[in-house]
């Protein structure tokens, strides 16, 4: 592995411990975004220098998450992987994925406490508040996240793209 590529793993490994993603999963991720070939679970052994378990275990992790596909190469019998390449496309799909793990499991939980927070009368009218202000912020949140995915990609695109231009004209 390239020095240039060694530190550009690390990096999202420690990136993806940040982001509360294990170290082993996203320098995986990692390798397999800059190998310019689908690898096999043995080589991503070798070039990590990490048990045929924790990579075989990651790599299901990654699938699930759909940023990582397994592709045959003729003549090798061996399962090989590869990772979106799409830069766009492999972001919305982490994206989707933390979406999935914490807006909608905090969502859901503001929701269910709400008979609760409306009868209990020790909470606080300020504290029923700031529930609403957040339930409404999480659920302007998802409408926001659900609206921008049904648009096409491109436009995903160009909407950033003006987003940036509109904030630097706003200043």
């Amino acid at each position: 592995m390239q020095p240039a590529i060694r530190e550009l793993v690390l990096h999202w490994g420690e990136m993806g411990a940040k982001w509360g993603i294990s170290r082993t999963v996203a320098r995986i991720h990692a390798l397999l975004y800059f190998s310019p070939k689908p690898l096999a679970a043995d080589e991503i052994t070798g070039m990590l220098g990490i048990a045929r378990s924790h990579v075989s275990n990651s790599l299901k992790e990654l699938q699930a998450w759909g940023v990582v596909k397994n592709v045959h190469l003729m003549g090798d019998r061996r399962e090989h992987f590869e990772s979106i390449k799409e830069v766009w496309k492999l972001f919305e799909a982490l994206l989707d994925e933390r979406k999935k793990r914490e807006v909608d499991p905090t969502l859901a939980a503001l929701r269910a406490v709400e008979p609760q927070i409306f009868s209990d009368p020790a909470i606080t009218v300020e504290t029923r508040r700031r529930w609403t202000e957040m339930l409404e912020f999480f659920e302007a949140m998802e409408i926001f996240y659900t609206r921008m995915r049904r648009m096409p990609l491109e436009s995903r695109m160009k909407l950033v793209k003006l987003g940036s231009k509109l904030a630097t004209w706003l200043k």
